[in-house]
């Protein structure tokens, strides 16, 4: 099955008595062929056994099967003795040889591995891939491919760093050197052996690029505390985080270990690691799909109704809002777990979006359903705009994150039309307001206005009135057409803001100025494409 050269039979036999697993034993003979780790776990045992049996004087050592290096590995460190293994003489030591084959192999065969606690023994068998894919059919989710992730206890860390600290000692007592070279990884490992069981049982491929999830958290408690000596030795390694439940991440423990000599390392844990009584538990095998992104453009006809929920201090003021009548059908046939609203700007609550309507972008957080067809995001649209009177969408259709940032591009750059009712104090003529048609790029200073100076910053801004179009109604009444920067406050420049907005229509006509009702009419975005 797998043929070990004849300088790894010393590792083989030190890694077995320590109560190593086979898998982990190929790990540390830097066996990097994906096939031999598949291999059933009884069957790698009894072929590490036969190895030892074998007599190194009657038969000549073999190279080890290996398809192709690993792709992600540990470094190994290098022992002071001569290269590859050879003594002084530049010969192969002997190295004592098991008096009775099975003693190393029957005592690890029946305990937990003392460095993957368990992971490569019982979690690689049918059992678990069955419970891990009933997990995922259970969940309902619609995917093509899948990417499996595992989250290992930290401790395996420091176990495994015991373990080669305890083979290169021993293997010292016997006059041999360790090769610096590579040991393959404990995920990756697991992954070799687990994906093709997993794409068999699901019936579709895995792909390091799928958009579908399916995670493994393993832990141990019994061991938990075995990362805890690294703290006192390196404390510089463990800064409590704000999202983080304990100070021993793996990420900090693997750091303390590049840090800790070697010498203080085995003052404190034992080398090799002892068996633990009982193997790692999966707490929690969990799914999660990549986020969906749904865009078009939305009418609002209402003058009581908010762009997103309105609440303040906790109390709610509006019963709807645009956010959530579009949401509420989006998240109902994505099945998602939440939602993420944006869009071109905003509207005031009494401010209605007519035209072509105002660009937005839903992002959908974990859907479990995410293949829809033209036809069915048309039906999608049209349940919307049936549910309601106050808003109605058009264009509405999938699109990717990157799209998104479209919409936001050159936001102050844009143009938007707006059409404002304005009431006057004083009497108006025809001809008071003509001249209000020949001005072109006022340039306007605008201090936050008052009434949102409560969610952002005081500041002058800048803003431009590309043009205005006046149509007189009455001696206190006419209408304004305004084509405008994206980000100017209309109302504001309507009635000053009490002096904040300079010039106004109020300034501008000498007498003052309000504004009745506002109508956007048009939003400049080139965004999302027309269907």
């Amino acid at each position: 099955m797998c043929s070990l050269p004849e300088k790894d039979r010393p590792i083989v036999q030190l890694l077995l008595n320590a109560g190593t697993c086979p898998r982990c034993v190929l790990r540390f003979c830097r066996v990097g062929s994906q096939m031999l780790y598949r291999h059933p776990h009884k069957d790698l045992m009894k072929d590490l056994q036969d190895f030892l049996r074998k007599d190194p004087e009657k038969e000549d050592p073999v190279g080890v099967d290996v398809a192709d290096p690993p792709c992600k590995r540990i470094r190994l460190e290098q022992a002071a003795e001569g290269p590859d293994g050879l003594n002084h003489n530049g010969a192969l030591p002997q190295v004592p040889v098991v008096e009775d084959g099975n003693a190393a192999v029957e005592g690890s065969a029946g305990r937990v591995c003392n460095v993957c606690l368990g992971i490569l023994q019982d979690f690689c068998e049918a059992d678990f891939v069955k419970k891990v894919c009933q997990k995922v059919n259970s969940a309902d989710y619609q995917f093509r491919s899948f990417v499996f992730s595992v989250s290992l206890p930290p401790q395996l860390s420091v176990r495994e760093r015991a373990a080669w600290l305890g083979l290169k000692q021993q293997m010292r007592n016997l006059g041999l050197s360790l090769a610096k070279e590579d040991i393959v990884q404990l995920k990756e490992a697991y992954k070799w052996i687990i994906h093709p069981q997993l794409s068999e049982e699901l019936g579709v491929p895995a792909d390091g690029k799928g958009l579908f999830e399916v995670s493994v958290v393993f832990a141990h408690p019994e061991t938990d505390e075995e990362c805890h000596f690294l703290a006192t030795a390196c404390p510089d390694c463990f800064k409590p985080a704000k999202n983080k439940q304990s100070v021993f991440t793996r990420m900090a423990v693997i750091k303390a270990l590049e840090k800790i000599k070697e010498e203080d390392f085995l003052k404190h844990f034992p080398c090799p690691p002892s068996s633990p009584k009982n193997p790692c538990d999966a707490l929690e095998i969990q799914c999660n799909n990549s986020a969906v992104f749904v865009a078009g453009r939305y009418n609002k006809y209402s003058r009581n109704l908010p762009q997103t929920p309105w609440i303040i201090d906790g109390e709610r003021k509006l019963e709807s809002s645009v956010e959530e009548l579009i949401s509420e059908h989006l998240m109902a046939q994505f099945k998602a777990d939440s939602f993420n609203f944006s869009s071109s700007g905003r509207e005031d609550v009494d401010v209605r979006t007519l035209g072509n309507g105002r660009p937005f972008a839903m992002e959908l957080v974990n859907p479990h359903r995410i293949h829809f067809t033209a036809e069915e995001m048309k039906g999608l649209q049209q349940a919307i705009n049936s549910s309601s009177d106050k808003i109605q969408v058009r264009d509405l259709q999938l699109v990717t994150r990157e799209a998104i940032g479209r919409m936001k591009e050159g936001e102050e750059e844009k143009t938007k039309t707006y059409s404002a009712l304005i009431w006057t104090d004083k009497a108006i003529q025809r001809e008071d307001i003509a001249f209000l048609d020949d001005i072109k790029e006022l340039r306007l200073e605008q201090k936050t206005p008052l009434r949102v100076l409560h969610r952002r910053p005081l500041a002058v801004r800048c803003r431009l009135i590309h043009t205005m179009s006046s149509q007189y109604l009455d001696e206190h009444h006419f209408r304004l057409h305004l084509k405008t920067q994206a980000g100017t406050y209309i109302k504001e420049f309507v009635h000053g803001d009490f002096g904040r907005t300079k010039p106004n229509i109020g300034s501008l006509l000498n007498r003052t100025a309000d504004i009745l009702e506002l109508d956007v009419e048009s939003v400049d975005v080139d965004w999302p494409p027309t269907l």
